[in-house]
């Protein structure tokens, strides 16, 4: 993609975007609050700022990178992008090998990512707007768990909502705490009467492509090494109830642990669930490209009675090479017995746009 934004003399190229005063001035940078779009046939034309040395716009999903253009003689640096209606992305500046969150947005995903969303994205309630330097708060309650079955140490966080509940296990927990401030989010679910007390585990990964695959290792690990700590940490917890929550990998994890372990798994909220997934898919020049649904969608086939479990499906609008993957799997979860729901978020693969889903499907989940 590139700026198409042109200056024309004395007059800032910026005007249509609202931004007052002359570019480049520290009147002008004090002022200005970014992203910002306007309205195009189809979708957005949507301004990005960098102040400093050149830099390249990297989003985390959606897009390639974009290359940022300097206005002459100062030292404002710019991207107009086209946006598709509805989009919510994960995106950073890069300078050399250097990330940084745009200082322009107050909606920050960790030290040095942002969040960037069309004027006609849905809400996100709940989940508070952090910026890059703010720090979200982290629970109290902690797990030092050294699995023999997998392998190494991890520290597992494990958090009452509400004063806990049934458990939730987070896969890619640390996402969740340091990226995307869950415990937050969820304490203000439960506080506004959107989702029931729960217990939040925040089950960190160590090598997602080996653990979230469809082998039965982490699960076994789940059910026989963590559950048991997480009932001897002395935090409330519901254990005879357990929603997985996963995304990406984790979604295909969440749902295989389901089939798997039924008596283990109660409910899953499922996001951009990799069911494109078969052994060695990762090899292949373009993984998704296998047959629909994966070994998951074979396993289906095969027979498997999944009555009794609730399963929420939720994939991005612009994610067109995974919705026929995901599709396939819906309806024969479905067809297998389970309680479905299905729904679209206004995101491509990107924590930003799963993030009202997570919160949103756990509550469905747990009826």
């Amino acid at each position: 993609m590139r700026p198409v934004i042109e200056r024309t003399d004395g007059e800032s190229p910026f005007t249509a975007f609202a931004l007052p005063g002359r570019p480049g001035t520290d009147a002008f940078w004090a002022a200005v609050r970014t992203p910002v779009s306007l309205p195009v046939d189809g979708g957005w034309r949507t301004l990005f700022l960098w102040r400093g040395p050149e830099a390249v716009l990297d989003f985390e999903s959606w897009s390639p990178p974009v290359p940022l253009r300097r206005l002459p003689d100062t030292d404002c640096w710019y991207a107009e992008v086209p946006m598709p209606e509805r989009l919510r992305v994960t995106y950073r500046f890069l300078v050399g090998d250097t990330a940084h969150a745009d200082p322009f947005n107050p909606v920050g995903a960790g030290a040095d990512r942002s969040i960037a969303a069309t004027p006609d994205a849905p809400p996100q309630p709940h989940w508070p707007a952090l910026g890059p330097d703010d720090v979200p708060p982290l629970p109290r309650s902690r797990i030092r768990w050294n699995s023999a079955r997998l392998g190494g140490r991890r520290t597992v966080r494990v958090h009452p909502a509400g004063g806990g509940g049934p458990v939730v296990l987070l896969l890619d927990g640390d996402d969740w705490l340091y990226l995307h401030p869950a415990m937050t989010a969820f304490d203000a679910a439960v506080a506004a009467g959107d989702l029931p007390p729960v217990t939040l585990v925040f089950l960190p990964a160590k090598d997602r492509e080996a653990e979230f695959a469809c082998r039965p290792e982490l699960w076994e690990a789940v059910r026989d090494e963590l559950l048991p700590l997480v009932r001897e940490s002395g935090v409330p917890a519901d254990l005879d109830r357990l929603v997985v929550a996963g995304q990406s990998l984790g979604g295909l994890s969440a749902l295989y642990a389901a089939l798997e372990f039924p008596e283990l798994v109660s409910a899953v909220a499922c996001q951009s669930g990799s069911f494109w997934w078969t052994p060695g898919a990762g090899d292949r020049p373009e993984p998704l490209n296998g047959p629909a649904g994966g070994v998951i969608a074979e396993r289906l086939r095969r027979g498997v009675d999944l009555s009794g479990l609730r399963c929420a499906f939720d994939v991005g609008e612009h994610e067109a090479a995974m919705l026929p993957h995901c599709e396939v799997t819906e309806a024969l979860t479905e067809r297998s017995g389970a309680a479905v729901r299905v729904s679209r978020s206004a995101s491509d693969h990107d924590r930003a746009g799963w993030r009202h889903a997570l919160l949103r499907d756990v509550a469905w989940a747990l009826g």
